[in-house]
């Protein structure tokens, strides 16, 4: 250590157990040594946590390294900063002085600084004749080249630990993306498997994360969220094997529901002027031959389908007026218009064809699109379209849904304040 010997500093200021073993340690600095100072100073920066300091102190370290006249530092260009505070402060961007000498005791109290008085407690150097310094009082930087492979280490361990951070998020962040789209895809093609409870499992485990969570609890959370992910992909695998006997009777049953020439469930533009056509010059025949195949696919797939009443046009716009911004005129006047514009808010949400011409079967067409336009309404509380549109149709199959609840309750909110759809 530069003076050979253990210093105390001035006036009231009393010293401590720390301040000796900090000047201990800056006597075993090997001969030689040096350290590039600003190198040494963004080691610092990322080790601050670690060392207890804030990065106002390292804004004051870094206007006692400006004072350091050499790159680098060692024991050969003497280790003693002697600037005044408010020599100080000018290079602290104006700090306060008082502000400057608490953060100088914060660092010298974290064994980063020492301080080395004159008699009267001023910072000065004393020169020879030759205009070289004999002696310096002031601040010895001693601390930080005796201890910088362990500053050095600290700074990388903070790195490691930063980057295992993120790669844990983002791992976490993929693994909740794989489970919300197995899960949304096995809702689509209408898989067995309490899929609405992985949903909740797995809402569970990120709920139960804290706001800025660590090392131990995000691994913790990943690990759970990986096992139910494994869980799904085996549950998802098992269901493919147990369907691989079974697909052509499916493939088959697919093939007559998507062959009907005369389906208008979803009325895509090259379906509008057929059912225009129709709906000016043949209505009734029209609607038998609607009921006729709905009668037919109940026979095929051998189940009791449910028969929901349409309600009125106007209460159904009153309820649910978002629907009319996507018509073709921006307004809605008849059920034909109402169902072209459910088609354009089915492929908006991410609802896929099958899963909307199945409603359309199990629903009919017009409740089809009503149910569409409520979920529009609803849209900021419903995570999956597609896979909320086939629960219904499953629940209306078994009798278990009635649509005058909903709609009333989007009635109320929407059609009592006359919002958007007039008085008519």
């Amino acid at each position: 250590m530069n003076g050979g010997s253990v210093t105390t500093p001035f006036g009231r200021r009393p010293m401590t157990l720390g301040m000796f073993s900090s000047q201990v340690v800056s006597r075993q600095i090997e001969p030689d040594k040096s350290v590039d100072k600003w190198k040494l100073y963004r080691a610092l920066c990322e080790a601050r946590v670690l060392l207890g300091i804030s990065d106002r102190a390292l804004a004051v370290m870094n206007a006692l390294l400006s004072f350091y006249p050499k790159n680098e530092l060692s024991e050969e260009n003497g280790l003693v900063v002697f600037p005044s505070n408010v020599q100080l402060s000018l290079r602290a961007h104006g700090m306060a002085e008082q502000t400057i000498r608490r953060h100088l005791a914060v660092l010298v109290g974290a064994g980063l600084l020492i301080r080395k008085d004159s008699p009267n407690g001023k910072r000065y150097a004393r020169k020879d004749r030759s205009g070289s310094v004999e002696d310096a009082f002031g601040f010895s930087l001693a601390p930080l080249l005796a201890r910088s492979e362990e500053i050095e280490t600290l700074a990388a361990q903070v790195v490691a630990d930063r980057l295992h951070l993120q790669r844990l998020r983002e791992r976490l962040t993929l693994c909740r993306r794989d489970i919300s789209k197995l899960v949304e895809t096995a809702l689509e093609e209408n898989l067995s498997g309490d899929w609405n409870a992985v949903i909740a499992y797995q809402k569970g485990i990120v709920g139960a994360l804290t706001r800025n969570p660590g090392t131990s609890e995000l691994e913790e959370a990943l690990e759970e969220m990986e096992q139910l992910r494994e869980d799904v992909v085996n549950q998802l695998e098992n269901l493919l094997n147990s369907q691989k006997t079974s697909g052509n009777a499916r493939q088959s049953e697919r093939h007559i529901q998507s062959s009907n020439p005369d389906s208008i469930s979803e009325l895509e533009p090259g379906f509008e002027t057929k059912l225009g056509a129709k709906a000016e010059g043949d209505n009734e025949r029209s609607a038998k031959t609607v009921g006729q195949q709905g009668m037919a696919m109940q026979r095929a797939r051998g189940q009791t389908i449910s028969d929901l009443k349409s309600f009125p046009l106007g209460l159904v716009l009153q309820a649910c007026p978002q629907i009319s911004d996507y018509a073709a005129g921006g307004a809605i006047g008849s059920w034909r218009e109402l169902m072209s514009a459910a088609v354009t808010v089915r492929a908006m949400l991410g609802v896929s064809p099958s899963a909307y011409q199945d409603a359309c079967d199990i629903m009919g067409p017009e409740n089809a699109a009503t149910v569409i336009a409520c979920i529009l309404e609803r849209g900021g509380h419903i995570n999956s379209a597609g896979g909320y549109l086939r629960d219904l149709t499953r629940r209306t199959e078994r009798g278990e849904f009635a649509l005058g609840p909903m709609l009333m309750a989007l009635y109320r909110s929407n059609g009592d304040g006359g919002t958007r759809a007039g008085n008519g």
